[in-house]
C-alpha cells in the first residue's frame, strides 16, 4: 500500500514537471515567434512602445469570453489600428495559419 502511495506521488511529481518544462518550451517557441515576426519592435510585456504592452492587452481581454478570438482576429486579418501615439496603421500579419499555434500565441498574451 505505502509503494502504491509512493509510486502515485511519484508520478504526480514527474508529470507536473514535464507540464511546467512543456509550458516552458512553449514560452520559449511562442517568444520566437513573435521576435520572428518582429513584433517585439512595436510591443513588449510591460511598456508601452508603439504599440500597447502586452500586460495592456492581456488586461483588457483577460476573462473575457471572445478575449483570445479578438486577439487571433489582430494577429491574422491586419487591421487598422490607433497606436499610443494616436496615429493609425495596419496591424502585421503573422505568418503561420496553425490554429494551434496561433492559439498558444493569443493564451501568451493573455497570460502576461
Amino acid at each position: 500500500m505505502k509503494s502504491t502511495i509512493k509510486l502515485s506521488a511519484l508520478l504526480l511529481l514527474a508529470s507536473t514537471a514535464l507540464a511546467s518544462m512543456n509550458a516552458y518550451a512553449d514560452d520559449a517557441d511562442t517568444e520566437a515567434l513573435l521576435r520572428k515576426n518582429g513584433c517585439f519592435k512595436c510591443h513588449a510585456v510591460d511598456k508601452t512602445k508603439k504599440g500597447p504592452a502586452y500586460k495592456k492587452v492581456a488586461a483588457k481581454y483577460k476573462g473575457k469570453a471572445d478575449g483570445e478570438e479578438h486577439i487571433i482576429k489582430q494577429i491574422t486579418t491586419g487591421p487598422k489600428v490607433k497606436l499610443e501615439d494616436g496615429t493609425e496603421e495596419e496591424h502585421k500579419i503573422i505568418e503561420t495559419k496553425d490554429p494551434a499555434t496561433l492559439k498558444s500565441v493569443a493564451q501568451w498574451i493573455l497570460t502576461r
